[in-house]
């Protein structure tokens, strides 16, 4: 896997963890479905941290299986911008609204 940002977001789209919808990626539910299983073990374990990087590094281990570090550091900082993205309610009401 090459360095490069475009190079990463191929990837979690040719893995099925995004897609591209009207010019920007989404998060999938096969990601989402990820992201609820780590969510439920993490509040399990007793964690209320508010860095949205810990539950998207447990889920792309747990999709990936063991990564090096630079590659999953990759992942990671490609992918939280977009699930914050996700999460975030002004970006969908704003997006719904245009004409």
């Amino acid at each position: 896997m090459e360095g490069t940002s475009t190079d990463t977001l191929q990837r979690l789209v040719a893995d099925g963890l995004l897609s591209l919808e009207a010019g920007r990626h989404r998060t999938t539910r096969r990601w989402q479905a990820a992201m609820a299983r780590v969510a439920f073990r993490l509040l399990q374990q007793g964690a209320d941290d508010d860095d949205l990087r810990l539950p998207v590094a447990c889920a792309l281990v747990e999709f990936y299986g063991d990564l090096p570090n630079e590659e999953l550091a990759r992942l990671i900082e490609v992918l939280t911008p977009i699930e914050a993205a996700e999460l975030d309610p002004r970006i969908h009401i704003r997006l719904s609204q245009a004409p």
